[in-house]
């Protein structure tokens, strides 16, 4: 019995072994991945920043903002949700809370919500329950161009104008640092004006060539496209850093598991001894 019980332990070492030594590969893999993401990120979060800045300079500093892009201005019936998600697993509650957040946020909508699903895993998801997926973007998150979010975002901002939609939300995961990421729900369209008082106020009046509504019409598509591939790098950086985190937990439970299955071969060797110097013992003294 104690043979047999060294056997099934020596088996169940060799296969935590086994798992401990992939999920370690996979959190050297994911570190690399992130320092290459997290440099792509900060790039891409400069531009974000002067195209936004621009935008509220405009909000602040003229009163002829085109009311079609301003909250209030039409009721809201339709509502295009644009999910980030993975493609792939492995990378702890990642994926989950993401989904966990657009479904609250349909559920509570009372029109049928158009979706557009960025990575499998969104995608999969809501189209197992039903919903209809406008458009899909299954490629990893890290190798979506800037290009592709022009394309993807151009008919987005045509139905806006055109009335077939009345809202856009983007749901995706925010990078805090590399061990917390937060799951963010930014409404684009439309704007809700607030008065930012760290935007300075000019005392001139400002001229916009051809007119504010032209340069608004160009800044807005411009900022819807920033802040998607700005969400797309984003959430790369929060997966890759979430995969890490989660296999770096995998490794750490499997060299736990291995130190207590090494305890509990230990103690079946020295049993099996202990029994094996019994009969011996025992069998001397069944011959005196």
């Amino acid at each position: 019995m104690a043979t047999s019980s060294m056997q099934d332990i020596k088996r169940r070492i060799k296969s935590v072994n086994s798992t401990e030594h992939i999920t370690n590969a996979m959190k050297l893999v994911s570190a690399g991945k992130l320092r290459k993401a997290k440099a792509t990120f900060e790039k891409t979060n400069e531009n974000f920043h002067y195209i936004t800045h621009s935008i509220a300079e405009i909000f602040n500093n003229s009163s002829d903002v085109p009311k079609q892009y301003l909250l209030g201005n039409r009721e809201i019936k339709t509502t295009c949700y644009i999910i980030v998600t993975s493609c792939k697993g492995l990378c702890g509650g990642f994926n989950t809370n993401i989904i966990k957040e657009a479904e609250q946020e349909i559920l509570a909508d009372w029109e049928k919500p158009m979706i557009v699903a960025i990575g499998t895993k969104g995608k999969e998801y809501f189209e197992k329950r039903g919903y209809d997926i406008y458009s899909e973007y299954l490629a990893p998150p890290e190798s979506i161009s800037f290009l592709e979010t022009q394309k993807m975002s151009k008919p987005i901002i045509e139905m806006y104008n055109e009335g077939k939609i009345d809202e856009v939300v983007l749901i995706y995961t925010s990078f805090i640092s590399s061990l917390e990421q937060e799951v963010k729900n930014v409404t684009l369209l439309p704007f809700d004006i607030e008065h930012d008082p760290e935007i300075m106020k000019l005392d001139k009046a400002v001229e916009y060539e051809p007119s504010v509504e032209a340069v608004f019409n160009y800044l807005v598509p411009k900022y819807v496209e920033m802040m998607i591939y700005a969400a797309v790098v984003e959430s790369a950086t929060c997966e890759h850093a979430a995969r890490r985190m989660a296999m770096e937990n995998a490794t750490d439970n499997a060299r736990e598991m291995l130190d207590s299955l090494s305890l509990y071969y230990n103690r079946a060797r020295q049993s099996a001894i202990t029994d094996e110097i019994i009969e011996i013992v025992a069998g001397s003294e069944a011959q005196k």
